[in-house]
């Protein structure tokens, strides 16, 4: 069973835990969380793409992306926040507790990145570096090992596989623009559609734009190559 990292500095660990919602209502704070969700997710993204190249020293380029992309999505990193009770501990408005925020995906993840970026100011690289690999070792494993044809071809990132139809086709890259973005600051969601040669080939929605973005990427994917 994984663990919260200990933090020297108690007041990087609260403000990691307070979400936007919960200064609207209290006067106790005027910090929230998004400066640390920022340098999470940076600090994330390198730690695991290092662990990553360590590790599986056979992978292609194109595998470590897909499966940089699987651990450190929406879906997963909510997943580890879940196992690590970090809903409990979220400092939410009433409006975002009543909407189930403590269960939210989105704001699970996005507390789990502010984590990563306050512990790395708290305790260091080297420290957060222990923390990610113990937690992300026996998940990335479950992935790859053992690993079939078809699932070394899944590690291909969406996105990747669509531009390089894309670059086969017309010889020039996809393009991702917003549609719309909804909801509260607790429930963002946003629809990103791609097009091609302005032709629009697909449209998604996600918590993130990263995962709308690669809906769309997933149901141009559909349309040109008939997969998913």
């Amino acid at each position: 069973m994984h663990k919260l990292p200990k933090f020297q500095d108690k007041k990087l660990w609260q403000c990691a835990l307070t979400h936007r919602s919960y200064i609207n209502e209290n006067s106790d704070t005027n910090e929230h969380n998004e400066r640390l969700e920022f340098l999470g997710d940076s600090v994330l993204g390198f730690l695991v793409s290092e662990f990553l190249y360590q590790r599986y020293p056979n992978l292609s380029e194109a595998q470590l992306t897909r499966l940089r992309s699987s651990l450190v999505d929406e879906t997963q990193l909510a997943k580890f926040a879940t196992e690590l009770g970090i809903g409990e501990y979220m400092r939410l408005g009433k409006g975002a507790q009543k909407d189930g925020g403590r269960q939210n995906p989105a704001l699970l993840s996005d507390t789990f990145e502010a984590i990563i970026g306050a512990y790395f100011l708290d305790s260091g690289l080297e420290s957060v570096r222990e923390f990610v690999r113990t937690l992300f070792q026996s998940v990335a494993d479950s992935i790859v090992l053992p690993q079939s044809d078809r699932n070394s071809q899944n590690l291909v990132d969406v996105k990747n596989r669509f531009q390089q139809w894309a670059l086969a086709e017309f010889g020039c890259n996809p393009e991702y623009f917003l549609i719309e973005e909804s909801g509260p600051d607790h429930a963002k969601a946003f629809t990103f559609g791609v097009r091609v040669n302005g032709v629009v080939y697909g449209i998604g929605t996600g918590r993130r734009k990263q995962d709308a973005t690669k809906a769309a990427a997933e149901e141009a994917l559909k349309k040109v190559l008939n997969e998913y």
